[in-house]
């Protein structure tokens, strides 16, 4: 691998990659990591809209069984979930995938039901911004009130401005420390609603905050030799970098030595691999309204019904493990413990085994996920929730080591003991 990276860093040099010019990563690199993004796909799973988003902006292939399937599983996840229990920033992120395909958002049509996700996705924006504006702090995160502005304001719907302007001066404030991934989603919402907006006042406002993000990621990368935040935070990062040069011009952008930072690690998460290649080939998630749609077309009857076969070893069943499930709380309220054991497919990630136990014992191992940039994060187990206030959360650990992968990408082992510790931070 390190062969590889060095390789990679030379031929980033050669192709001329410098800091006036668009970064584009080697064919080799890019068909790699699509490659390792659609081996990730698990039929037996929920389908992930960010690995669909990706596969698009890419150049995946559109026509592939992979693709198909991700987007009737997508579809039909929406008509059953997106009014009842997705979070706002799921259901954005579901529009921008069936955007990226070439797909209605406000027509979604799956197990003969028809859902208008942008009206959906509305109605939940209302929410988070009646939070923000009563409480500080929005129904689920900023990170997701960003998704939600970007994915309105790439359907073209409207009701994006407001969220947007909230968004900047959340940006600007002296108090607000937010985090690489939450900057990089907030900057590349308000650069889509920067080129519909007319009111100068508003374009004045987004453009500071526009300018402060992205620069802010020039000062990083400089700092730490090509990194901003850390490994898994790059992929959006360089997606504003790349999207945003009129707005920290005069000033350059060296995204050679980005992209060899990011070329030098061996990507495996899918979600990593997901936000890291659109940047890869030039592209950012502002890219999504402007694919060529030309020859996408549904699936039709005769493909759904022969797209496991086509699916080859990605349908084979897998041999069951057991893995033992814990969830203890000694640190709020009633102190409680409670294990049990489940039985899963080999390769199932820790969600589907927390999944199982709750579809066998849900009084007791029930709980509650929002999106996060890395997929599911678990806000709630047996009704106790983690509090930013309170700085608590819900710690995963294994063999009494913190997991270093989330609960939707971590793939626990045959007699795994895997444990859920209420903490504090």
């Amino acid at each position: 691998m390190l062969g590889m990276a060095l390789g990679i860093g030379v031929l980033l040099a050669l192709v001329g990659c410098t800091a006036t010019e668009s970064c584009v990563a080697p064919q080799d690199m890019v068909s790699q990591l699509l490659q390792r993004l659609e081996g990730s796909v698990n039929l037996e799973e929920a389908a992930n809209p960010s690995v669909l988003l990706a596969m698009n902006l890419a150049g995946g292939d559109s026509d592939g069984p992979i693709h198909k399937w991700l987007l009737q599983e997508l579809k039909e996840e929406a008509v059953k979930r997106a009014q009842k229990d997705m979070t706002s920033g799921q259901v954005a992120l579901h529009v921008l995938a069936l955007l990226s395909s070439c797909q209605d958002p406000q027509r979604v049509h799956a197990l003969e039901q028809t859902v208008n996700l942008i009206h959906v996705l509305q109605q939940k924006t209302d929410e988070e911004m009646a939070e923000l504006e009563a409480e500080g702090i929005p129904k689920t995160t900023l990170y997701s009130v960003g998704l939600d502005a970007l994915a309105l304001c790439l359907a073209d719907a409207g009701g994006a401005q407001g969220p947007s302007v909230a968004l900047a001066k959340q940006v600007l404030s002296p108090e607000s420390h937010l985090s690489v991934d939450t900057r990089a989603m907030v900057a590349l919402a308000l650069a889509c609603v920067y080129n519909y907006v007319e009111l100068q006042d508003v374009r004045d406002l987004l453009q500071e905050a526009l300018w402060t993000v992205s620069n802010s990621f020039l000062d990083e990368q400089e700092k730490g030799n090509g990194m901003i935040g850390n490994i898994y935070s790059m992929g959006l990062a360089l997606q504003v970098l790349e999207a945003t040069r009129k707005f920290y011009a005069p000033r350059k952008w060296d995204c050679a030595q980005a992209f060899s930072v990011v070329s030098a690690h061996d990507y495996q998460q899918p979600m990593a691999i997901a936000e890291v290649l659109p940047a890869l080939v030039g592209k950012s998630y502002l890219d999504v309204a402007g694919l060529d749609c030309a020859a996408t077309q549904d699936m039709s009857t005769s493909q759904q019904l022969s797209l496991s076969p086509m699916l080859g070893t990605h349908g084979i069943p897998r041999a069951p493990i057991q893995v033992t499930y814990s969830i203890t709380n000694e640190l709020q309220g009633k102190p409680f413990h409670y294990s049990t054991t489940v039985t899963v497919p080999s390769g199932s990630t820790l969600l589907k085994v927390m999944e199982v136990a709750a579809e066998e014992n849900p009084q007791i191992f029930s709980f509650q996920t929002e999106q996060t940039s890395w997929g599911p994060y678990v806000t709630s187990i047996h009704g106790l929730a983690g509090s930013t206030d309170d700085r608590t959360y819900w710690q995963f650990l294994s063999a009494g080591d913190a997991l270093d992968e989330g609960v939707g990408t971590y793939k626990p082992h045959d007699g795994e003991h895997i444990q859920a510790v209420f903490s504090t931070y």
